[in-house]
């Protein structure tokens, strides 16, 4: 339960501290006090959104302070999860709204984003304001409205997570046909590139080798001339002694000498080697000059050749590896297309069959809705009856309708607002006093279903008056036996059930408005009481009625 709140510079509230009961918390005041305000401030600290004109004139920042006690364990989970620890069974959120729009959340002094401060908001307090009256107006909202009360979480869970999967594969599907021209298409150009580069029958660096022989083929009468002329130098010619028989001549002359000089033995093997080695180029040059005819039908395929491989490379390299790598790429790609078309048949086995345990969730969803929607409608008729509204029926219109994500129901709350009447949708019938005491019927009968412990309420009360609004006093106070409630109220016939009434009020102090938020005596309750009756001009008359109010309040609680 929210048991303090403490607001400071915002808007006309310069500070306030609010210590709160378990029970039913009422606050009241004039026209324009500031409660409007008070219910800001909550709907910041519980992560709302906000913005920087509510920051009061002056001031750099306004900040909202609320401590929680009994913390439910889904909130506790949800801390742990975010690595909050909560040990002293409180709970610290805090919200600062600085007057260049900027804003800072904490849970516990830590630091957290507005996204978690909401999450942990919704976990702890829900909030009536007059617009959630517009709700029961909506009949795509009903659905939610039911599904609160009827503990289908695990349900719907369920089927929304294989409706979430046949909505995949059907999108795959669709795709997948969709792009059937298309694929049909880039299957033809694979085939035709695939086509055209292994036409060719490209070797790897096959373009190397090609360019290599043609610039031999081309220099063939040049490298010729050079061959001979190394091969008469080397291996000498009619005119010319060659250097192997010179180096013959020249190893025989210091041979002759080996025996006197010792040091001529080492040369002498050296100008040996030296022999065999020139010897050994001459021939290999010998071999290459033998080599240098020029095949003329050769000479042409090289150039055809090379200009194939020339344009293949522009077509699809540049390089020739690129090429092959586009060949690759292409067969690789083409497998995928023509897989894409094999596994249609199995995508569509798959939707069927996920279709059938879609349908059957759905079908098992709408039976849970169904019983519920029965105990529902009676339960609500029993509120309704309490609130003053006992010829009012509700009735849960429940029809089918395509597979969405919340099921196959169409959910409509109908009303019949006078006996014998056909039901109707609410937007044609209910008043907004009707719509008030209807949404406080199905808030109590939700609320006993779910773990939130308190309940606020902002003028509950609109179009009411006389005993329907007595019997809402009566209903709050009967919701505060197992929640806390706050109650923002015009109407003395709900304020007398006040476990804590607090009076907001609007005071000039210097030449700034100031407003306070107090809680009240006996004393001073049962002047705030005459003062809603009456306004300003509190009689004794008024003071004694109002009194007689308190009186029967206390009552009917007991």
């Amino acid at each position: 339960m929210l048991s303090q709140l403490y607001i400071e510079n915002l808007a006309v509230i310069e500070k306030a501290s609010i210590d709160l009961t378990p029970e039913l918390n009422v606050f009241t005041g004039e026209t324009g006090a500031g409660k409007s305000i008070l219910i800001n401030g909550i709907n910041a600290i519980l992560g709302q959104r906000t913005n920087k004109d509510i920051v009061r004139t002056g001031a750099n920042k306004a900040v909202v302070t609320a401590v929680f006690e009994k913390i439910p364990d889904s909130c506790l989970q949800l801390l742990n999860d975010s690595g909050i620890s909560c040990d002293d069974g409180q709970l610290f959120l805090e919200r600062e709204i600085k007057n260049d729009g900027g804003s800072i959340a904490r849970i516990n002094s830590r630091p957290v984003s507005i996204s978690l401060l909401k999450q942990v908001g919704n976990l702890l307090v829900n909030i009536h304001g007059q617009h959630d009256n517009q709700i029961l107006l909506s009949p795509d909202k009903h659905i939610d409205i039911l599904d609160s009360y009827s503990d289908a979480k695990g349900l719907i869970e369920d089927y929304q997570s294989s409706f979430h999967k046949l909505q995949s594969i059907a999108k795959e599907i669709s795709h997948i046909k969709a792009d059937s021209n298309m694929r049909q298409f880039r299957i033809a150009q694979l085939y035709e590139i695939i086509n055209e580069i292994e036409g060719m029958k490209i070797a790897p660096d096959e373009d190397k080798q090609i360019n290599s022989e043609l610039n031999v083929s081309k220099n063939a009468v040049a490298l010729s001339e050079a061959f001979n002329a190394v091969s008469a130098i080397l291996s000498g010619s009619d005119n010319l002694t060659g250097v192997v028989e010179s180096l013959m001549n020249a190893d025989a002359y210091i041979k002759n000498y080996q025996d006197v000089m010792p040091k001529l033995g080492e040369l002498s093997e050296r100008l040996n080697n030296a022999r065999i080695e020139v010897k050994d180029i001459s021939d290999e040059i010998e071999i290459l000059n033998s080599r240098l005819d020029v095949d003329p039908k050769r000479y042409d395929w090289l150039n055809q050749r090379s200009d194939d491989l020339r344009k293949i490379c522009k077509k699809y390299g540049p390089e020739l590896d690129d090429v092959l790598r586009s060949l690759n790429n292409a067969k690789d790609e083409l497998e995928k297309l023509q897989g894409s078309e094999q596994s249609l048949d199995k995508l569509e086995s798959e939707k069927n069959d996920l279709l059938t345990e879609v349908s059957k969730k759905a079908m098992k969803l709408s039976e849970h809705r169904k019983k519920a929607g029965e105990r529902f409608v009676r339960q609500v008729a029993n509120e309704l009856e309490f609130l003053n509204m006992p010829n009012v029926k509700i009735v849960v219109k429940q029809e089918k309708g395509k597979l969405t994500f919340k099921g196959m129901d169409n959910i409509e709350f109908l009303i019949s607002a006078n006996l014998g009447e056909e039901p109707r949708p609410m937007a044609k019938i209910a008043s907004g006093g009707e719509l008030s005491r209807i949404m406080l019927a199905l808030k109590n009968v939700i609320a006993q279903k779910d773990s939130i412990d308190t309940l606020i309420f902002d003028e509950i009360d609109t179009g009411v008056s006389g005993i329907a609004a007595q019997k809402i006093g009566m209903k709050l106070g009967e919701i505060s036996r197992y929640r806390q409630v706050l109650c923002v109220t015009h109407l003395a016939q709900i304020a007398v059930f006040a476990d804590n009434h607090l009076l907001i009020e609007k005071n000039i102090v210097g030449d700034r408005t100031v407003t306070s938020v107090r809680s009240l005596g006996k004393n001073d309750r049962k002047n705030e009481i005459a003062r809603i009756m009456g306004g300003n001009s509190i009689t004794p008359l008024l003071l004694k009625n109002a009194q007689q109010l308190l009186d029967e309040a206390a009552k009917m609680k007991k």
